[in-house]
């Protein structure tokens, strides 16, 4: 009986360990797939003429391009704090922040009568909660230390 109780014990960790890579893997997957449309959004968002971009539109040009700088830094904060391990805790606030791209590109959608298209940015938003909400304890040991850092230097 003891040997039934710690072969499952054995192979639920060890299950356990390949849920955990698994989610890894897909959580780059979808980060890196994200990056890559917004990078290409916002680039376009920043390279097309504003005549052309007003054409899609009824938002101002400028406010579309205020929008593809923010989608690129997205990308790039997608990316760049978890690959180089500097400040990780900046990823799920990039996510967030594309997120609330994301959920103004819908109502836009649905207000300018696409019901049907506004589903592609709502299903990339959901992505982009994805990450946010899987990355979220690299953001909450980034609030600590920042909070550790700002106590240590009041006292001095």
């Amino acid at each position: 009986m003891s040997q039934v109780v710690s072969n499952q014990s054995v192979n639920g960790s060890c299950g356990s360990s390949q849920r955990r890579r698994l989610m890894t893997v897909s959580l780059w997957i979808f980060q890196g797939l994200l990056a890559l449309l917004f990078l290409f959004a916002g680039s376009m968002k920043l390279v097309l003429p504003i005549e052309v971009l007003t054409e899609q539109t009824p938002l101002p040009g400028l406010f579309l391009r205020f929008i593809g700088i923010a989608e690129v830094l997205g990308a790039i904060g997608l990316i760049l704090p978890c690959l180089l391990r500097i400040l990780p805790g900046l990823t799920p606030v990039a996510a967030c922040g594309l997120l609330i791209i994301m959920l103004g590109a819908t109502a836009v959608t649905v207000l300018s009568g696409g019901a049907a298209a506004s589903l592609i940015p709502l299903v990339v938003g959901l992505l982009c909660a994805f990450v946010a909400y899987s990355r979220r304890e690299s953001l909450l040991a980034l609030i600590l230390s920042a909070k550790l850092f700002l106590r240590g230097s009041s006292t001095t």
